[in-house]
């Protein structure tokens, strides 16, 4: 019965994902046509680049997202860990190794404390806890950069995001790298699995023996954490740290999980799903480019496929819900 029910999940795995994919081969083919210039290879590398980034911050917000949570605060964090770069550069503190590591050390901490108030202090949802965090982290990060950008890193701290291997960029390598280590994390493990549970019912996983505080605390650290990795990256792709980085990228986070098939109801995404919905963003951005959108035109864009994907994730739940009730049905009649 087990085996029968992880292939059954599997199945809807892998059928949810067809989707995403598709839509993303019949993008390319459209803007291949319109434009004549997208299937070039300095633009596919470039659409690697733009991926990899918000693939990156979608990884954090899967997990939140499996638990039936959200993280309003991974712009911020992005922002922040940056702002703490800036910090060490301009107090004379040009040291690779730490600005390398401090990043990542300062998104999991962010990410922990959102955990901790969330579960500790009961709040009701990590809506209030991560809305909060992400007011504070803003204002924190405008006063230890003085809101000045800066430029002039040292190349072992551009390195992550600027650099390639045969011409693909490392920073891409290592979101494949990321999707094949969650891939078995999230499947693979125990604290993955009650990742999956908790998301699925919560009181049920309490009843089931399940620590759910220590399971939400370790997806809000684990946010942080590819919050921490996409800011590093960040820094090397675009040579700088600036005071308003980040802004909005918990928006595209959402998108490129919902896209992708995760859930806001919780218990339900992929990681590869996730990876395919922030490549359908990085491919529908750099399409408006190409055409000679402006970034305001993008925004209007960027927010009309969020509420499609969001009215798409409705539908699936409701169809999800009704396919249940019937079977529970069907089987009280048998």
């Amino acid at each position: 019965m087990n085996k029968l029910m992880k292939k059954q999940n599997t199945q809807k795995k892998h059928s949810t994902l067809w989707g995403p994919i598709l839509a993303v081969v019949l993008l390319a083919l459209v803007l291949t046509i319109v434009t004549g210039k997208f299937m070039t290879v300095n633009n596919l590398l470039n659409i690697m680049r733009q991926t990899s980034v918000n693939a990156l911050v979608a990884f954090g917000m899967l997990f939140v997202l499996l638990t039936g949570g959200i993280d309003l605060s991974q712009g911020s964090i992005v922002g922040f860990a940056m702002g703490i770069v800036t910090w060490l550069y301009l107090n004379g503190i040009n040291n690779s190794f730490l600005m390398i590591i401090l990043p990542i050390i300062v998104g999991v901490i962010c990410g922990f404390i959102n955990g901790v108030v969330f579960t500790k202090l009961h709040l009701p949802h990590p809506f209030v806890s991560t809305l909060g965090m992400m007011q504070v982290l803003r204002g924190l990060t405008l006063i230890i950069t003085e809101s000045k950008p800066v430029s002039g890193f040292n190349q072992p701290v551009l390195w992550l995001g600027s650099a390639s291997i045969m011409r693909i960029p490392v920073c891409f390598l290592l979101v494949i790298l990321v999707v094949a280590v969650t891939s078995v994390f999230l499947n693979k493990t125990s604290m993955g699995r009650q990742i999956y549970s908790v998301g699925g019912n919560i009181e049920a996983s309490r009843l089931a023996g399940i620590k759910v505080d220590t399971t939400l605390i370790t997806t809000y650290a684990l946010s942080g954490f590819m919050c921490g990795l996409a800011a590093l990256v960040l820094i090397g792709r675009v040579g700088s740290t600036y005071p308003l980085a980040g802004e909005g990228y918990e928006m595209d986070a959402v998108a490129a999980c919902v896209i992708g098939g995760a859930s806001f109801s919780g218990g339900k995404g992929t990681v590869g799903g996730t990876l395919v919905g922030a490549l359908i963003i990085a491919v529908v951005n750099n399409g408006l480019n190409l055409l000679g959108a402006s970034q305001d035109a993008q925004k209007v864009v960027l927010g009309i496929v969020i509420i499609l994907a969001v009215l798409v994730d409705v539908t699936r739940t409701r169809r999800s819900e009704k396919r249940r009730r019937l079977a529970q049905a069907s089987s009280e009649n048998a």
